[in-house]
């Protein structure tokens, strides 16, 4: 049993196969986030490979930040919700975290944050009581995808059907990048540069798609959502001002949910919602039931679990400022600082 680290980068074949025959393999775990995220943002990538011989017995992908602002840390996978290490066995599992841990104190990190990830390893501090997942069946019969919509959410459903909406699949970034950038300034969040949503694209091809919502020739709302393993997940969305109340979003979910259901997935994983949120509401109204997410860390540059969030009372001036901005100054100034909000 040996690690080693994956510098020439992890693209043989071999990482990828291992991920997606693992069965808690995602799509944060695949070895084109190294693309996305190195040659968007210029982090380093650490990928770790455990290996029996020539096979591989586990996987962690670490990605580097180093920002004045939020500090230097290992993110297992940063700029996702998940990614934590995949192993086959416990011996795999042992060796990636005691070489990440070596990797860390190398570097010179503050801590070592492993997404999604449940588990008691010894000297890592565990969380849990932050962040809750929803995911849910996507039956193939329309109607019985309706039924299973709570009784209130489906009668918002059928009425944004009857709207008059039309939906496209898009292959480019706008109109979605103009929606979402607006969502962004209006949450007091940087939006991420239009390069990374470039770069998903061209990297993960039809894994990744956008649809869009249009009323009166007009886009409304848009979402770009990953596929795979038989899962769709809707994971950036953007909206005009009109689209709540006009039921667009809701609509924008349903047509993702049937786009789904065509293209064989039978799972819809509505992502993660910090909990107590409106849009951890919004999704439990889905008929979704939350599930914890655990975030493991190994603390070794500092005492206290990092609070990077916007809930945190810490940055409540900055979101207020950033809401008052005009999105065009907004947007200018977002690049330099998201690349730093993994």
């Amino acid at each position: 049993m040996r690690c080693s680290l994956a510098d020439s980068g992890p693209c043989d074949g071999a990482w990828d196969g291992f991920v997606r025959a693992h069965p808690h393999g995602t799509f944060f775990h695949l070895a084109g986030w190294k693309k996305v995220i190195g040659g968007t943002f210029g982090h380093a990538c650490h990928y770790l490979t455990a290996r029996d011989g020539d096979v591989v017995t586990g996987i962690l992908p670490l990605i580097e930040i180093r920002s004045r602002l939020f500090g230097h840390a290992l993110i297992s996978t940063a700029f996702c919700v998940g990614g934590g290490p995949l192993c086959a066995d416990h011996d795999g599992l042992s060796r990636l975290l005691a070489e990440a841990e070596e990797l860390g104190r190398r570097l010179g990190v503050s801590y070592i944050e492993l997404r999604d990830t449940r588990g008691a390893f010894p000297g890592w501090t565990g969380r849990d009581d932050l962040y809750a997942g929803f995911e849910g069946p996507i039956p193939k019969d329309e109607q019985e995808n309706l039924k299973q919509i709570p009784r209130k959410q489906r009668a918002v459903v059928r009425k944004a059907i009857t709207a008059g909406f039309a939906v496209s699949i898009d292959s480019a970034i706008e109109p979605f990048y103009g929606l979402y950038a607006r969502n962004m300034r209006h949450h007091g969040t940087p939006a991420l540069p239009r390069r990374f949503f470039d770069s998903l694209l061209s990297t993960f091809g039809g894994d990744c798609e956008i649809l869009t919502v249009h009323r009166g020739g007009q886009p409304v709302s848009s979402v770009l959502s990953y596929f795979f393993a038989g899962r769709v997940l809707p994971y950036y969305t953007g909206s005009a001002a009109t689209a709540r109340a006009s039921g667009a979003n809701d609509f924008m979910y349903w047509s993702l949910m049937r786009r789904a259901a065509q293209r064989g997935c039978a799972t819809f994983d509505f992502g993660r919602s910090k909990v107590g949120t409106g849009p951890y509401h919004f999704k439990q109204n889905w008929g979704f039931t939350p599930r914890p997410i655990a975030h493991q860390y190994r603390l070794l540059g500092r005492s206290d679990l990092p609070n990077l969030n916007p809930t945190n009372p810490r940055y409540a001036m900055f979101i207020r400022g950033w809401r008052r901005l005009p999105i065009p100054v907004a947007n200018a100034i977002s690049p330099f600082l998201s690349r730093s909000l993994g």
